[in-house]
């Protein structure tokens, strides 16, 4: 008998090897980074804010997620959910405008691409509106240009600071002149709140572009965005081929901008409520109870926390 013959019948004569079964792991319980492909547990990123431990990248936020983020808990009171969308030009792309929006609201559970109310961030009083990319890129309608208006004029009367969320493609096309519209009107609202002497702070989130970025994402008295967010009004690509120019590395991201002074920080998502906390406690009316050297020393110490955020 040969060696070789002699392995085959041993290989034969043994009981074969059962595969090892693989544990199955339930869906949803670890989540892949986009950027740096390192695993995490879903729980310990959403603890973390949806920011991940490892390269710091900043995953999407649903709107409500994002309120639960910035506010005390408990203290959300929502306005203008009643106000519902419409399909006032009868649009029809490859399917009708109003079956698009129904399909979207079944889908997301929202009635539109915003989401409007008061609450408290940190204790201070707040009118805070928040853009949501999951309804139609999270595009200006009509509905989102009213609940934004009507947001701007409640905090202005009740004399509130008024933080914006923004997170979108830009105007919506499916209701034409009527979206565009809804720029002028929210940039309206903002120059009398500004008449009124109180704070106006947009977070620019990725992406921020178009109308959005058009208005009133950049009418802040202070512009905060996250880290490496797409912010800009046109395409790159349509930029490029309109100036047949090649634009840099990094052009129409935070860091780009704020180099350029078009925004004032790039704040991390884990100390956005902190900054925010911060910036209002400083634009909170003067009180006679607090010496100038005290208000001075406050002023100095926040400061030196917000830039800190910055690598400053």
């Amino acid at each position: 008998m040969s060696l070789f013959d002699w392995f085959a019948n041993r290989q034969k004569t043994e009981a074969p090897i059962q595969p090892q079964q693989e544990r199955e792991i339930a869906d949803g319980l670890w989540t892949k980074c986009p950027v740096c492909d390192v695993l995490a547990y879903t729980k310990d990123l959403q603890a973390n804010q949806l920011v991940c431990t490892e390269c710091g990248h900043h995953n999407r936020v649903e709107s409500d997620e994002r309120i639960k983020q910035l506010l005390d808990p408990n203290t959300w009171s929502p306005l203008d959910e009643h106000i519902q969308p419409t399909d006032p030009l009868k649009f029809r792309d490859r399917k009708a405008y109003s079956d698009r929006l129904r399909e979207t609201q079944e889908k997301t559970g929202l009635t539109d691409a915003v989401h409007t109310g008061t609450g408290l961030l940190d204790g201070l009083p707040v009118a805070l509106g928040v853009m949501d990319f999951r309804f139609m890129g999270g595009s200006m309608g009509s509905v989102v240009g009213e609940k934004l208006c009507r947001l701007t004029e409640h905090a202005t009367a009740e004399s509130l600071p008024l933080v914006i969320v923004c997170a979108s493609g830009g105007a919506r096309m499916q209701e034409g002149m009527l979206s565009l519209m809804q720029m002028a009107k929210i940039s309206g609202a903002l120059h009398r709140h500004r008449l009124a002497k109180l704070l106006y702070i947009p977070i620019l989130t990725h992406p921020t572009t178009g109308g959005v970025t058009a208005s009133f994402a950049m009418l802040g008295d202070l512009i905060i965005a996250e880290p490496k967010a797409t912010i800009g009004f046109a395409g790159r690509r349509v930029i490029e081929q309109t100036l047949r120019e090649k634009l840099p590395d990094g052009f129409q991201t935070s860091e780009y901008l704020l180099k350029h002074g078009f925004v004032d920080a790039i704040v991390p998502r884990t100390g956005l409520k902190r900054t925010l906390a911060n910036l209002i406690s400083l634009h909170q009316p003067f009180s006679p109870l607090l010496s100038p050297i005290n208000n001075g020393s406050h002023l100095q110490s926040e400061l030196i926390q917000l830039n800190s955020f910055q690598g400053v």
